[in-house]
Formats: structure tokens, sequence, C-alpha cells
């Protein structure tokens, strides 16, 4: 029998964070401690560090996953600790797991065998609070709006064009479309809300794109939150609320540090989805970890055609980062799944299957190579993998001449990344010729054309009239010059979650724009993509537990 994911991080004995923190030169002086395995990083030290040079960035991506995920975030955990092993100081930034998706469908989300973070537990749950940060600030502002409406509206707010929505990090279906203020008029004025998770809060891809503490604060300022009776945008700075909000998330502005389970560094900050969001970790933790370390090992969510095009084409550039390398992590599993295996049947051997699939991975390749960047393909071995499976899809690679290797950190951890680890070592010392793939001076229309056809391989983008008015209306207001941001499902590289492999001909449809102003980017919907995700019929709540003494069960 295998052991759980939850224990082999219980058997772990955690070496104090100060120690962790010593092994890349950081003293106590820039350490906040919460508990003995966990610290707040300052801010102060990735300025005293901002004229040294980068070292070499690293970005995990994947296919298109089966609803389990396919182990990306293991696949850079166990990449980082096999660097390490290497004797390259390395480190690793990890976005933060949402309790919606730990207490729904996939469990906890700190990597995955012996390629994990620990704390374990702490990292899955409430963490060092940042979650309920930004939750927080989310909903003063849904105080402070509807207050102001109530106490007098001298704004003159429209409550029939209000952008802004409450969030809560869990998925709960029955608050995507509620009615607030019901009852006498103390209750104040009865109107249409709704939620959304929090790591679909703006102020979750706020958190992630600061660079400062009064960065967030101008950012946090200029975020919408409705128009007025004449169409006229209304922003946080308007509601005189941005100086109290940027308190409410001064500590969850700092990276967080843990560790791996083979005791080397880790920055786990901010954790907005990629199929709804943008899908990446903090730019302050990512360039923290640049500073102090020869390699950083990141992940952005889902796919390629989600977060590594996100990561891309608006955090890079934002963040003025310029990856070395990029990892497509693919698995047998997913790959049969594109070849239309249905989910129940993947364990079985099906080597036909997983080639049809391998088209997926192919688009994948092809989406990375577009972008400028080296690349190779990681085999995120399963123990249902057979070795003839495991053998084709390594012929398929050499005789499409894609670089790959065999990963097998989930059972072996850092050890298992090796032949990986050395691969990359040598594709980072390439020159490459990184670009994002639009010009933000490009129209709406054009930005989302480009990412539909050049990296889902759409034939054409349509257009709903709700979508086309709001296009024009951005476009007035002068909000067209920005990157776009795609939600889109995760499971197919169209907007329908039913489509495998690599579909050609399809149209993408945009069904709504959403501005996220302070974030510096437009969301753009398509297909059935919600902001506030469901519960499954049995959540993964449903198999956890705890003892008398504290031992926790089930979190994975």
């Amino acid at each position: 029998m295998f052991k759980t994911d939850l224990e082999i991080a219980q058997e772990c004995k955690m070496e104090h964070i100060r120690d962790i923190a010593a092994k890349i030169g950081v003293g106590e002086e820039d350490l906040e401690y919460y508990g003995n395995y966990k610290a707040k990083i300052s801010l102060d030290l990735l300025h005293r560090n901002e004229d040294k040079e980068d070292g070499k960035l690293i970005l995990v991506t994947a296919i298109n996953p089966t609803k389990a995920g396919e182990g990306k975030s293991t696949t850079t955990v166990g990449l980082g600790d096999a660097l390490n092993r290497l004797g390259k100081k390395t480190m690793i930034a990890l976005r933060e797991p949402s309790l919606g998706p730990v207490f729904g469908l996939k469990g906890g989300a700190a990597g995955g065998g012996y390629a994990q973070v620990v704390p374990m537990e702490d990292i899955n749950l409430h963490f060092t609070g940042d979650m309920h940060a930004i939750t927080t600030a989310n909903n003063l502002i849904s105080a402070c709006l509807d207050n102001h409406i109530h106490q007098g509206n001298e704004l003159d707010i429209d409550i029939e064009n209000i952008t802004w929505k409450r969030c809560l990090d869990m998925n709960d279906r029955t608050l995507r479309h509620i009615t607030i203020g019901q009852g006498p008029k103390a209750n104040g004025v009865e109107r249409v809300d709704g939620f959304n998770i929090t790591v679909a809060s703006e102020v979750m891809a706020v958190l992630c794109l600061s660079t400062s503490l009064m960065d967030l604060k101008e950012r946090l300022g200029n975020m919408l939150v409705a128009f007025n009776s004449k169409k006229e945008p209304i922003y946080v700075k308007d509601l005189g609320i941005e100086g109290a909000l940027a308190m409410v998330m001064k500590d969850a502005i700092k990276p967080n540090m843990v560790q791996t389970l083979e005791h080397n560094p880790v920055l786990i900050h901010g954790g907005p989805f990629a199929n709804i969001a943008h899908g990446c970790n903090s730019i302050l933790a990512t360039r923290t970890c640049l500073k102090l370390a020869d390699y950083t090992v990141t992940e952005a969510g889902f796919g390629a055609d989600l977060g590594a095009e996100k990561f891309l084409d608006i955090k890079c550039r934002f963040g003025g980062l310029k990856p070395n390398a990029v990892v497509i992590v693919a698995t047998i599993r997913a790959l049969k799944q594109h070849g239309n295996v249905a989910y129940e049947d993947l364990k079985d051997e099906n080597v036909e299957a997983m080639l049809t699939g391998c088209e997926n991975l192919a688009k994948h390749i092809d989406t990375v190579k577009q972008f400028g960047l080296p690349y190779i393909v990681a085999i995120n071995e399963f123990a249902s993998d057979t070795p003839a499976e495991v053998k084709a899809l390594q012929n398929w690679c050499k005789e499409h001449q894609h670089p790959m290797s065999l990963s097998q950190v989930w059972a072996k951890g850092g050890e298992g990344a090796l032949d990986l680890a050395n691969q990359l070592v040598e594709l980072c010392a390439e020159e490459n010729s990184y670009a994002p793939l639009y010009d933000v001076e490009q129209s709406i229309e054009e930005k989302i054309t480009a990412i539909a056809t050049r990296v889902y391989g759409a034939k054409e983008v349509a257009f709903t009239e709700e979508a086309k008015e709001q296009i024009a209306l951005y476009t007035s207001l002068g909000w067209d010059k920005m990157p776009i941001c795609m939600a889109k499902t995760q499971m197919s590289l169209s907007d329908d979650a039913k489509v495998y492999g690599a579909p050609k001909d399809f149209t993408i449809t945009v069904r709504e724009l959403r501005p996220s102003l302070g974030a510096g980017f437009l969301v753009a919907l398509t297909g059935k993509i919600l902001t506030m995700p469901g519960l499954p019929k049995v959540p993964a709540a449903n198999n956890m537990d705890i003892d008398e003494k504290g031992h926790i069960e089930g979190l994975f």
C-alpha cells in the first residue's frame, strides 16, 4: 500500500524556518515567524537586493489536465529539490491553495508524494491568513459601497450597474446570484448581487501583481466598482477607502517562506485561479527568489493555454521577467483522456489512445515555442503507468525531436528529477528570443483573437452582443490598451470542457468582459466558465477528520 501525501508529510522532521532561510542568506531580521516552520519575508529584503543580477527562471506548465490534476506542483517541487541536489542554489515559488478545491474535488495542493512542501496541513488550511485578508478587503469594499448607497448615494451610483461582487474562499454555488438588502429600509438598498471565490477576486490579482505596499494601495484605489447614472466609472478611490484596504493587506503582501520535504526553501504567495484569473504566484515572491537564488522554479496553473500564456503575456510583462526555460508536464492518464478514454478507464493500458492524445501535448509545445522559449517535456510517472505506455511516449518525443525526461518525483523526490534538472541547466544556458504574444496597443478584439487562434488553435472568435457593447464602452474609456486575461475551461483547448485532444476549426465565444483596472488587465469570459465553483456530489470534505490530539486525516 502506498502512503498518502498527508502521511508522508506528517512523517517529515521539519527544520526550523530560521535554518531554511539561512541557506539562502536570509537572516532573522528579515523574518516574521508564524510558529517554527513558517515565516513572512520582509519587503526590505527585496529592496536591498534590487541591484543584484537575476538568477535563471524556469516555468513549469502542463497539458490540459484530468479533473484530478497532473502533478504540476509536484514536478515543480521535485525539480527544485533536484537542482539543489546538483549543488545549484535553487528556490521554488508556488501559489497558495484555495480552500474551495481543498474541500471540493482535489483535496490538498502542496505537491505530492515525496515532492511536497510542508507544513502541509497549515499550507492547505489557513496558512498565514493571506486568504482571509484578501476576503476581508474585498468585502470591505462591498460593505462601504452599499453603505454609501444607503447613506444618500452622493456618487449617484447606478444600483443596476454595479460591477463589484462579494467573495468567499469556498465553493458555494448558491451564492452566485443573490439578492441583498431585503426587509426594512434599515437593512440597506435591495439589489441583486453575487459572490466570486476569493481566488477570483481582483484583490487577489492586485496582490500578485503589486511591487510594493504603495503600489498595492494605488492599484486597490484604481479598481472599478460601479458606474453612475451617467455611465461614468466609479472607483474604489472614489469611496476613499484605499488606505484602509492597504492596511488590511499590509501583512498579506509579504511572501511566505516554508520548506520542501528535503529542507529546501520555498516561497508560497498568492493563489489566483488560472482558468478564471491569471494563475500565477506573486511578482514579489518570484523576484525575491530570483535575487536570492541562482535558479528559481515556479509554476502557472493548468495547461500552457491558461497559466503559462498568462504568465508570459501578463506577469512577465508587468514584472519585467524573462524566463530561461519551460517544463511541460504530461501524464499518460491525461494523454489517454485526450485520446477519448473515459475517466474511470484511465488506469487501463491503452497505448493507441495515449498516442492519439499526444496531439494535445503537441499543441502545448507549439504554444511555448511561439513565445521563443526552450522547453522540455516532463513525463510525470504514475503508479498505474505501464512500461509499454512509458516507452511509447518516450519514443513519440524522440521521433518528434522534443526534449524529454521521465520524472519520478512523486516516488523518489528530488532524486527522481536529476535527469530533468541536468537537462534544464543546459537549456537555461542557451540564449532565447522570449517575447509576449501580442502588443498591448492592439485592439481588444485583436488581442483576444491572437490568444484564441495561436494558443488554443481556434479558427475564429465570436463576440456576443453584450461583449461587443462592453468592448465599445471600454475602448471609449481608454481601457483597451491592457493585456487580456482569458477565463476558459482548463479541461480543453476549446471553450467546451468535453472536447479533448487538439480540436480544429472551432469558434471561441466571448460572452462577457470584465475590467480589472487595478490589476491592469481585461478579463474575457468564454463558454460556461464560472467565477464561483460548486462542490461535487461527494466533496473531499466528507473524507476528512481530526482526532482529540489534533491529528488530521484525509486532507489528501
